[in-house]
């Protein structure tokens, strides 16, 4: 069973953060895209994880000149696993030679890095040492980014290619002969390639050099004739041995490539450990640098089944705010077993604590460092967010048919150590069902071993004193004769500006029998809605 679902992990801003996490090597993001959550019961996998981050943190921060090497060396790697299955029982080409021997030399970079950096690298991350494959590759050790079919690699190859030369320099001295003479008797002007081109426009020279039987035509365009210089008796029995000795030479390569593919492919589990070991430091760097650079703690982990954080900022939410100027409110929050409502009117911020609860446990089962001040987090076996209008047309369901077929599926699949989070529950429906259906599911949900999360508009849902309510302070403490003046003259988009400056989105523990928030009411009057409707909506809640 899958700890979140598709929806919980975009909705709560975990895919954002993986997203925005920077992988150089393709071993780094496909460990990514791969990545399993720590599930209860692997709470000391998960403290091992950010332990290697805190490693692998000091190590970047105390030589940041190794951080930069080694993101030059992963930027130039290349997936060859593909390859290295190919070895066991195909004959690599020469383009994939050179593409495993590129990434053998990459590796033994890094690994000469890792261990002149011994002290701040985990043994975990060392890589195993490739030279003997690698020399295999690059029998003259000159380590250079190209790769060809060395004399080395076969004692025949030298001779053959050697006895090529002599007959491919005799050829051309033939066909010189043949050239000389051709420009001498016809002057003609014929190119290094023993080519004479000629324009169309030329009839006669062209019907002429038609009737010389030491040309011929070799290739024509609308424009121009190019007349090739056939090959002496001389320069074509030396060009049919050039050819044999070229199959030669080809049978050889070939007994070379096979031979190299066999030697490939018995060191196929050291080079893939490798690459697994620089995709590990890969991703465990991106975690550790979008952490230091969004300001991520590692949290604290529990066996007892709590989420509690202290500042705690939704990433996605403030990474908007930041691109538009603006300041993100940390919230804080502490919940466990049983029902946590929050409350206040819209705009202040519900639907992001809700979200930044998810994400904060998300985070943390993912082995990621979580953006608060301080936090403590208990495991979970399943995390669900129920959010935002999910109507199905093909189905034809409402909104609110859709919710409660949602709802269904998280009650049905909710175990002990679950975590759910339900935004504005039955608003699609009509108050008087609403409120009532509020009131029975969180009775259901106070009775079973959850972390339930709520935001809701709906007062007083329960009579248990059990049921944590939390409130949004909002503009309960906001200077309203500065809000009223600074309001005054602004257009409408520039008062909700305004209003969200002047809005405090931090979350207060609540008793039941406190004074109904009127937020709502404040924002309504202070947008300009008629002082008539204000008062008689205050004698109605009263």
């Amino acid at each position: 069973m899958r700890l979140a679902n598709v929806k919980t992990r975009k909705e709560t801003g975990l895919s954002y953060v993986m997203q925005s996490i920077y992988t150089a090597t393709p071993f780094g993001t496909k460990i990514m895209k791969e990545l399993e959550p720590y599930m209860p019961g692997q709470e000391e996998a998960l403290e091992r994880e950010f332990s290697k981050m805190e490693q692998i943190s000091k190590m970047l921060n105390q030589k940041p000149k190794l951080k930069d090497i080694l993101y030059e060396c992963f930027m130039e790697t290349k997936d060859c696993t593909y390859t290295l299955e190919r070895s066991g029982n195909s004959t690599l080409s020469v383009v994939e030679l050179f593409e495993l021997k590129s990434l053998l030399i990459i590796m033994e970079k890094i690994r000469k890095l890792l261990l002149e950096n011994q002290e701040y690298v985990l043994k975990e991350f060392m890589l195993d040492n490739i030279e003997e494959i690698l020399n295999t590759l690059d029998p003259g050790e000159e380590r250079i980014n190209t790769f060809y079919i060395y004399d080395q690699f076969s004692e025949n190859l030298g001779p053959l290619r050697k006895q090529k030369r002599e007959y491919e320099i005799a050829a051309r001295k033939a066909q010189k002969k043949t050239k000389m003479y051709l420009e001498e008797k016809y002057n003609l002007d014929i190119t290094p390639k023993f080519e004479c081109i000629v324009s169309k426009m030329k009839v006669e020279q062209v019907e002429k050099l038609k009737t010389i039987p030491e040309l011929l035509i070799k290739d024509q365009d609308y424009v121009n004739i190019t007349f090739g210089v056939k090959p002496s008796e001389e320069a074509d029995r030396l060009i049919t041995k050039m050819n044999q000795l070229t199959e030669q030479i080809e049978e050889e390569e070939l007994k070379v490539r096979e031979q190299l593919s066999k030697e490939i492919y018995k060191n196929k589990n050291l080079i893939s450990g490798n690459c697994s070991k620089m995709g590990q430091l890969d991703f465990t760097m991106g975690k550790v640098v979008y952490a230091e650079e969004h300001h991520c703690i590692r949290p604290e982990i529990v066996k007892e089944h709590i989420l509690e954080f202290k500042e705690g900022r939704h990433l996605e939410v403030e990474d908007i705010l930041i691109s538009k100027g603006k300041k993100y409110c940390p919230v804080s929050m502490s919940l466990a077993d049983g029902v946590s409502c929050i409350t206040g009117a819209n705009m202040g911020g519900k639907t992001v604590s809700l979200k930044l609860a998810g994400l904060v446990q998300l985070l943390t089962q993912y082995g990621f460092f979580v953006p608060c001040d301080w936090a403590k987090v208990g495991l979970c076996n399943f995390i669900q967010i129920l959010i935002g209008d999910s109507q199905s047309l093909e189905r034809g369901l409402s909104s609110f048919g859709s919710e409660m077929e949602e709802l269904k599926e998280i009650l049905d699949n909710s175990k002990s150590q679950s975590l759910i989070l339900i935004d504005e529950i039955a608003s699609g429906t009509n108050p008087v069902e609403g409120l009532a259906l509020t009131r029975s599911l969180i009775e259901y949900l106070q009775e079973r071993p959850y972390i339930t999360l709520i935001t809701t508009h709906f007062d007083n849902l329960s009579q248990r004193s059990m049921v944590k309510t939390m409130q949004v302070i909002g503009l309960e403490n906001a200077d309203f004769n500065r809000l009223d003046k600074e309001i005054k003259y602004a257009d409408r988009k520039e008062r909700i500006n305004i209003i969200s400056r002047y809005m405090d989105y931090r979350l207060k523990t609540v008793e039941r029998e406190e004074e109904i928030p009127k937020d709502a009411l404040n924002i309504a009057k202070i947008l300009g809605l008629n002082d008539e409707i204000i008062n008689r909506a205050k004698e109605f809640i009263k």
